[in-house]
C-alpha cells in the first residue's frame, strides 16, 4: 500500500496543474498555490479536469498564500518558470520547516542550491529534489483544466544534501511511479536541460514567424542548420559538465527517453516527432520563454560556468548575444541567481563541494 501523502504545489501553470491532476488522481491530498495570485481561481468551485495521457476529474484545494501552502504539506513542489524561481522560494522560506521535501521541477541555475543554502541558513534541515526537465508536459486548456502531453519514461533525481538522493528516488517513484533514477548532484540535474540549447536557436532562427504570430510546428522548422546550431550548443553543455566531472545525457538521448524516438541524428529526431505528433506549435509571443527564461537561465548559466571552468563557449555566446540584439534585452543581466549563488568568484572544486555535501 502506498503512502498517501500531503503536496503543495506552488505555481498553477499547464506544469502545476499538470502534477497536481496526476498526483490527486494517485489519491494523495494536493493543494495548489498561485504566486501571481489568480491562476487557481477556476478550482475554487470547480473540479480539476485532465485529458490527455490520463483523464479524470479530481478536487484539489487552494492556498491563499505561500504560508498556507507550506503549513499544510509534506511536500512542495514547484512549478513555475524558472525566472520566477528566486522570487518564489524566497516567499516560502521562511515557513519552511525542518522535515519537509521541497522538489524543484524543473530546476535551472541552480536554484534548489539557493533554496537549500537559504534553508540552512534560517536552520531549517529540509531536502531539496531536483529534476532537469519536467516529469509531465501539458498545457492549460480552461480556468479548470489541463491536457497532459506526455509522461516521461525516464528521469533523473538528485538532492541536497546529496546523501539523500536514493530516498528522493523512493519519494519520487511514490509520487509519479516508476522511471527514476539518481543523477550525480544538483549541478549534473541543472546541465541535463536541455531546453536553452534547443530553443535559443529554434526561436531566433524563426524570429519572424515569431513576430508575425504564424502557425509554425516547431519540430518541422527544426532544420538540418538549425539542428546544426542547437548540436553545437549541445557540445558545449556537454564538454562543461566533463570540466565539472560530470556525464549528463545527449540531446538526442534525452528525445529518446522522453518521447521514445528511434533515429540517432537530431535533424531526423525532429523529423521523426514532427510525422508522429504535428506539433507542438511554436511560441507566437516576442515574450516568449524560449529566450526569456532559456536565455539567461539556461545559456548565461552555461556560460558563467563556463567561466569558472576555463571553457570557452563560443557558440553560447553567440546565442546569448544575438539574443539580446533581436530584443533589445540584456539577457546577461537577468539572471538573478548568479550573484547571490556567488558564482563568479566560485572554482570548480568550490562550487562541486557546495553541490556534493
Amino acid at each position: 500500500m502506498k503512502t498517501k501523502m500531503k503536496v503543495g504545489i506552488a505555481g498553477t501553470g499547464g506544469i502545476g496543474f499538470a502534477n497536481a491532476a496526476w498526483l490527486a488522481h494517485a489519491g494523495h491530498a494536493v493543494s495548489v498555490w498561485s504566486p501571481g495570485g489568480l491562476g487557481a481561481e477556476g478550482l475554487r468551485k470547480a473540479p480539476l479536469r485532465a485529458s490527455g495521457v490520463l483523464e479524470t476529474e479530481v478536487s484539489v484545494q487552494v492556498a491563499d498564500s505561500a504560508q498556507a501552502l507550506v503549513k499544510g504539506a509534506d511536500v512542495l513542489l514547484l512549478a513555475v518558470p524558472v525566472n520566477g524561481h528566486r522570487a518564489v522560494m524566497d516567499r516560502l522560506l521562511p515557513h519552511l520547516r525542518d522535515g519537509q521535501t521541497v522538489i524543484v521541477s524543473s530546476m535551472s541555475s541552480l536554484s534548489a542550491l539557493y533554496l537549500a543554502e537559504g534553508a540552512k541558513a534560517l536552520g531549517r534541515d529540509i531536502t531539496v529534489a531536483s529534476f532537469g526537465t519536467t516529469v509531465l508536459t501539458a498545457r492549460r486548456s480552461a480556468p479548470d483544466a489541463v491536457r497532459i502531453m506526455t509522461r516521461r519514461a525516464e528521469l533523473g533525481v538528485s538532492a541536497l544534501p546529496q546523501a539523500r538522493t536514493e530516498a528522493m528516488v523512493a519519494l519520487c517513484r511514490e509520487l509519479f511511479g516508476e522511471g527514476f533514477s539518481a543523477q550525480d548532484n544538483a549541478l549534473a540535474s541543472a546541465l541535463t536541460n536541455i531546453n536553452p540549447a534547443a530553443h535559443g536557436p529554434l526561436a531566433l532562427f524563426n524570429w519572424t514567424r515569431i513576430e508575425r504570430a504564424e502557425n509554425w510546428p516547431q519540430y518541422h522548422y527544426m532544420t538540418p542548420q538549425v539542428a546544426a546550431v542547437i548540436e553545437k550548443l549541445d557540445a558545449e553543455r556537454l564538454a562543461l559538465a566533463q570540466a565539472f566531472g560530470l556525464t549528463v545525457r545527449t540531446i538526442e538521448r534525452h528525445f529518446a527517453q522522453s518521447f521514445s524516438t528511434k533515429s540517432e541524428k537530431l535533424s531526423e529526431i525532429a523529423a521523426e516527432l514532427h510525422a508522429a505528433r504535428g506539433g507542438p506549435p511554436g511560441p507566437t509571443d516576442t515574450a516568449t520563454r524560449f529566450l526569456a527564461e532559456d536565455v539567461p537561465f539556461g545559456l548565461v548559466f552555461c556560460a558563467a560556468l563556463g567561466r569558472v571552468a576555463g571553457l570557452p563557449m563560443p557558440a553560447t555566446d553567440t546565442i546569448v548575444a544575438t539574443a539580446s540584439l533581436i530584443t533589445g534585452r540584456d539577457f546577461a543581466a537577468e539572471n538573478d541567481l548568479i550573484e547571490p549563488l556567488k558564482l563568479r568568484d566560485e572554482t570548480v572544486a568550490g562550487l562541486l563541494k557546495r553541490v556534493d555535501l
